[in-house]
């Protein structure tokens, strides 16, 4: 089965998980104390505990940019399009075109999906929901389900992708704006309104796939619209070992290209707290940063001229 983000024994904190899970699964680098408490999953260097299932020989040929996404957001995303069992043909939405959010549209057209109608509100993101070929639809401009429904002739997707999670801002009422602005301020509780919007667009007896992290309790939930819809829910922390092999293949033939999300690149780790900050505030049109701690790579090349034009 390969379920390998449910590790029964790579968790030293499972037991203090299980008090809020039910159960403990698997540790993760630089996730949470929850998981582990393992540090590096964003450092030049990193202590691994079990390196020897848990490193991936890279073959020759590749640059560090076509990998470097091989352990997170490419197998998040492929995942959360498998886990919508796509038939040939087959429409699916994606909430939400972040880095996640935009593999797991790469992905559905992989899988045979023959429409991707995305939703978003920030114009690089969408604009890059573009060119992978989606349609794309703008949550400020009106009611995601009501915009997916004229898209779809009142049919809706056969699944929608929850690629959000619970950092997700309502926008469709007044009380909603005011409601998800204290939240984003004062309130540590997840936000359910993509979870929601999921839940009502998809056609009866489809699939939601929730590859957007929560941590504790969405409420208030849809869950009667999930039941009597007749949905089926997967989701869960990626298996990311499951896919590599599949995905390095992909990224040999050519069908999918894991650079072009990449909008910033550094070669001096001190721009990292500010570069943090446009990421999450979506300034810049900031997408995905990478940095080469010691300034290697070709992908340097061009911001090495734009520095020398600067200084001159």
């Amino acid at each position: 089965m390969e379920l390998y983000s449910c590790c029964e024994r790579s968790n030293p904190n499972a037991k203090e998980q299980a008090k809020a899970l039910g159960y403990g699964v698997a540790g993760a680098l630089g996730y949470s104390h929850m998981t582990g408490g393992y540090a590096g999953g964003q450092a030049e260097y990193a202590r691994i505990p079990f390196a020897d299932f848990g490193a991936f020989i890279v073959p020759d040929g590749y640059s560090d940019e076509q990998v470097l996404f091989l352990s997170d957001i490419f197998p998040t995303g492929y995942m959360a399009a498998e886990n919508c069992d796509i038939k040939q043909g087959q429409t699916i939405a994606v909430l939400g075109c972040g880095p996640v959010g935009l593999f797991a549209i790469m992905s559905a057209f992989v899988l045979g999906a023959g429409r991707v109608i995305a939703v978003d509100s920030i114009k690089e993101r969408m604009d890059l929901a573009r060119r992978l070929g989606a349609e794309v639809i703008d949550f400020t401009k009106g009611s995601v389900h009501e915009q997916i429904l004229a898209l779809t002739r009142g049919m809706g997707p056969d699944a929608v992708i929850e690629a959000v999670g619970m950092e997700s801002t309502a926008t469709e009422t007044m009380m909603q704006k005011v409601t998800s602005a204290v939240q984003e301020t004062v309130s540590a509780a997840d936000r359910p309104y993509a979870l929601n919007d999921a839940i009502l667009t998809c056609r009866p007896g489809g699939v939601v796939s929730v590859p957007g992290v929560y941590m504790g309790s969405a409420v208030p939930t849809a869950v009667g619209a999930f039941m009597n819809k007749g949905l089926t829910m997967k989701t869960g922390q990626t298996h990311v070992h499951k896919y590599m092999d599949k995905l390095m293949r992909l990224i040999e033939e050519g069908k999918v290209d894991p650079t072009m999300i990449i909008s910033h690149r550094t070669a001096d780790l001190g721009d990292g707290p500010d570069l943090y900050k446009t990421f999450r505030a979506k300034d810049d049109g900031c997408v995905k940063v990478v940095m080469f701690p010691h300034g290697t790579g070709p992908a340097m090349a061009k911001d090495r001229g734009e520095r020398q034009k600067q200084s001159a």
